[in-house]
């Protein structure tokens, strides 16, 4: 009982008896410090501002959002850290219920009714794992993944009951470290010796991230004959028929996924943008109708949801829904960032479609004034409003939204959609000095701040850059100096923790931009180095973050 005394808890579930009972179970099992929320929306903000070691979730929420929709936002929003304990509970064990919760891996699934001993067993279980693999979320923690592999080694030595744990999370780390040719023999050895479903569908992903599309095309479709309910070998199959040109093929890959768990919301969102990629207006409208339905209830809703849904009604010929989605964006919404960007794009694509030219023109006015001060706006949305306008005679206000879609563009596959946008309005010319203006604003960015380096002024260096990753938030080349500006500067000019966060901030974003740079190794060994310099250890610095979940 001592163990536990320390533990922080959060119980979320609705029902003020259940509450108090499950209260009772957690103090009888020796924790003292528990909080309590209602909902969702009182989980998130407790989260946002403190950490729990354990979570006990009821599955059924009251106010629209299920556990499993929070748990998809926690993970999502990384309000939960990869050491905390997360309980879901129900009181229903259907098939249906439990995928949509297990795919997500919470830590354990408790059905009700138990006991206090039972749930005391189940935590001191989930205790011994996280021991176990407390070394490794150390290493995590300071952003030292050649730390957190050589940790799996030993605990998988040490602790042989999690071997194949450990096994799975040093192949994941290879992959964030954009080394997937070395997760692939790990994943295969996994497989040989145990056919287990996951090992095969990392070797697959391994195949997708070298580019090697058919080849993790025929290995996931084979996994998938074997196991019809393998979720995430769904997602996977419909991104490589994606990098393959075939949406209709990802959306039936996807759409056999939410038949099997019709909760995960970013799947139903997903779903909705690649049926209107391959043109199934009716089956984006569902999707997207159901995805604005239930993001209703979650404290991050995203106004870009109800831009979609017009897309796809007005594609689909029905202005009189569109008009009411957009009435409700503006009501639902108002005041939300981005939300008076996707109402005039919105209201744009309703009013070019309704041919009222008056109100398209100041539906364009107010897009292109918000879209200037937008931030985490997608490229599609940009794409959209710049399509708008180059059909609509503003050329030069499609240019400048253009511009920022060129500038952040993370692939050549973005890249080509945009040039794609003004090569189908008949001026590819412009679309190619578009490109050529983006590459070389870019290239002078990142050229000043490494003539600063030079100088020895890492200081004025790291502004320039931080500066430019501002502005151009996703392109990898730009965020991958600025990463390294800061760690000259930390190198240079002694330790300081806000630089020491964006350090982190920027490998990270790196990782998730351009996951095959070959200089990442190089980026992380550097801040590796930078930390045992300054003595830094995960005790001193626990609150910096560990970027990724794995």
């Amino acid at each position: 009982m001592n163990e536990l005394k320390g533990l922080t808890a959060l119980i979320v579930e609705p029902h003020p008896g259940m509450r108090a009972s499950l209260h009772n179970m957690l103090n009888l099992c020796g924790l003292a410090k528990i909080d309590d929320a209602a909902n969702s929306s009182q989980a998130i903000r407790q989260m946002g501002v403190k950490s729990f070691d354990l979570i006990l979730c009821e599955y059924d929420l009251e106010g629209g959002q299920d556990g499993q929709q929070l748990l998809e936002d926690l993970r999502h929003h990384k309000l939960v850290q990869a050491t905390t304990m997360f309980f879901m509970v129900t009181g229903e064990g259907s098939f249906g219920k439990v995928v949509s919760a297990v795919e997500l891996a919470p830590t354990d699934y408790i059905l009700k009714p138990f006991t206090a001993d039972n749930l005391l067993e189940r935590i001191y279980r989930a205790l011994d794992k996280r021991n176990a693999f407390l070394p490794v979320h150390q290493c995590l923690e300071l952003g030292d993944e050649r730390g957190a592999i050589a940790a799996c080694l030993d605990g998988a030595a040490g602790e042989p009951r999690y071997a194949t744990d450990f096994q799975r999370l040093r192949a994941e780390l290879h992959v964030l470290l954009g080394e997937p040719a070395e997760a692939e023999p790990i994943y295969a050895a996994l497989y040989a010796a145990k056919a287990i479903g996951w090992a095969r569908l990392g070797q697959a992903k391994t195949l997708f991230l070298r580019g090697q599309y058919e080849e993790a095309r025929v290995m996931l479709e084979a996994l998938l004959e074997n196991n019809k309910k393998f979720l995430d070998a769904y997602d996977w199959l419909a991104r490589t028929y994606e990098a393959l040109g075939q949406p209709a093929a990802a959306q039936a890959a996807l759409g056999e996924a939410v038949a099997l768990s019709p909760h995960a919301l970013r799947r139903w969102r997903r779903l909705g943008q690649v049926a209107l990629d391959a043109g199934d207006v009716d089956a984006a409208e569902k999707a997207l109708k159901l995805v604005v339905s239930k993001a209703r209830y979650s404290e991050f809703r995203d106004p870009e949801d109800h831009a979609r849904l017009v897309r796809s009604l007005v594609r689909k010929g029905d202005p009189v829904q569109a008009a009411a989605v957009i009435r409700d964006l503006d009501k639902s919404m108002a005041g939300q960032k981005n939300s008076q960007l996707c109402s005039a794009v919105a209201s744009a694509m309703l009013h070019e479609y309704t041919g009222n030219e008056q109100r398209l023109g100041e539906a364009l006015d107010v897009a292109l004034f918000a879209c200037r001060h937008s931030v985490g706006v997608s490229s599609g949305l940009k794409i959209e409003l710049a399509r708008n306008c180059l059909d609509n005679g503003r050329e030069e206000g499609a240019a400048d939204v253009m511009r920022a879609v060129m500038r952040n563009a993370g692939s050549s596959a973005e890249m080509a959609r945009a040039m794609a946008v003004f090569e189908n309005a008949g001026r590819a010319d412009l679309a190619v000095a578009l490109a050529h203006e983006s590459r070389q604003e870019v290239a002078d960015l990142v050229a000043a701040g490494a003539a600063k380096a030079q100088q020895g002024d890492f200081r004025a260096a790291v502004d320039l850059m931080v500066e430019a990753a501002v502005k151009l938030p996703d392109n990898p080349q730009v965020v991958f100096n600025a990463a390294v500006a800061v760690l000259k500067c930390l190198e240079h000019n002694g330790w300081d923790e806000r630089l020491g966060q964006h350090a982190l901030d920027y490998i990270g974003a790196v990782r998730r931009l351009d996951p095959l740079n070959a200089k990442l190794p190089a980026l992380s060994g550097l801040h590796q180095k930078i930390l045992q310099k300054y003595n830094i250890r995960a005790g001193r610095w626990r609150d910096a973050g560990a970027g990724a979940a794995v």
